[in-house]
């Protein structure tokens, strides 16, 4: 019998098997993208790692294969700073169906100065929100020729208590790089969201759900070398924070529910049980912001003109202008 989102039976150490699905990992080869990465492939699917660097790429594959035995996972390179470049990505999955993608890469900055891609877009902005709006551009023939398939968006703890600025999304007045990245991740956020609205006002069978990890410490995390390497100290130094934040490992949970659970819908978000720092997979109400569908069809208004793409699941005559 399918699960329900309040199923008591889900357990993320027993994936139900996903054998025949092809699922695109953004930023699968580190972090919290490498662990949703060999957790899928632990469920028999096809797993491919969007990827900038070939060689992070390989040590992931080869450490989930030493974990995985049997385990489909390949790489295609990916630079989502490089929108022009995307298409060919894309291209080179060489698939006719995709049954999920994870919107899981990101770039935070700690430190000024600003930075832009050679589009000229701030970098943070560039990469984390508008690399994968053009990318769902490019994929949405894949998704939509795939029954039920779903756009699986990773946001983030830290955009709970920021808001947009419509007039300065790319940071050019007051640079801050921790808001910055904050907003970016907001964006992204509020993406996934008008996403599903504009999906179920099309009656797509796509959906687009929304994540967030919660707390995700290194310290926490099991080693992968050469992926990751703890330390015994990191790793008793870590052990107090385990109370209230998690591994990678398991802040990858929630996109992996999102990616295989039946019964996950469109326009949820998923977080930690534990005040959403924490735990296993639930259901977590939007925060009133996310709520905000004005700024959020304004926000995707801006993506279309700064990333030059109609994005659009009714009609794929839709063209780059």
């Amino acid at each position: 019998m399918p699960s329900t989102p309040r199923d008591p039976r889900w357990n993320v150490h027993r994936l139900p098997r996903a054998g025949g699905k092809n699922v695109l990992v953004t930023g699968g080869n580190a972090g919290i993208g490498y662990f949703v990465a060999e957790q899928l492939a632990g469920t028999g699917a096809t797993v491919v790692l969007g990827s900038r660097n070939r060689a992070k790429a390989e040590d992931a594959i080869a450490s989930i294969g030493a974990r995985v035995p049997g385990a489909k996972v390949r790489h295609v390179p990916l630079d989502l700073a490089d929108h022009a470049s995307l298409k060919a990505s894309v291209d080179a999955l060489g698939l006719d169906r995709l049954d999920a993608v994870v919107h899981n890469a990101g770039v935070a900055l700690d430190h000024p100065p600003r930075r832009e891609t050679t589009d000229g877009h701030e970098l943070m902005f560039a990469t984390n929100h508008l690399g994968h709006f053009a990318l769902t551009h490019h994929l949405a023939p894949l998704l939509t020729a795939t029954p039920g398939s779903r756009i699986v968006t990773t946001g983030s703890f830290a955009a709970k208590t920021e808001r947009l600025d419509l007039d300065d999304l790319q940071s050019m007045r007051d640079y801050q790089p921790k808001r910055a990245y904050a907003r970016s991740k907001l964006a992204q956020m509020l993406f996934a969201l008008e996403l599903d609205r504009r999906l179920r006002a099309a009656g797509s069978a796509t959906l687009s759900v929304l994540v967030h990890p919660g707390g995700a410490l290194d310290s926490l995390t099991p080693s992968r070398p050469p992926v990751h390497v703890r330390t015994t100290g990191e790793r008793l130094r870590g052990l107090p924070l385990g109370l209230v934040v998690q591994g990678k490992d398991a802040a990858a949970w929630s996109a992996v529910r999102a990616v295989l659970d039946p019964g996950v819908r469109g326009g949820q978000m998923w977080s930690p049980r534990a005040f959403g720092l924490r735990g296993a997979p639930r259901i977590e109400p939007l925060w009133n912001h996310l709520a905000d569908t004005t700024t959020a069809a304004r926000l995707w208004a801006a993506g279309c003109e700064l990333t030059g793409i109609e994005l659009s699941f009714t009609d794929r005559t839709d063209t780059v202008r």
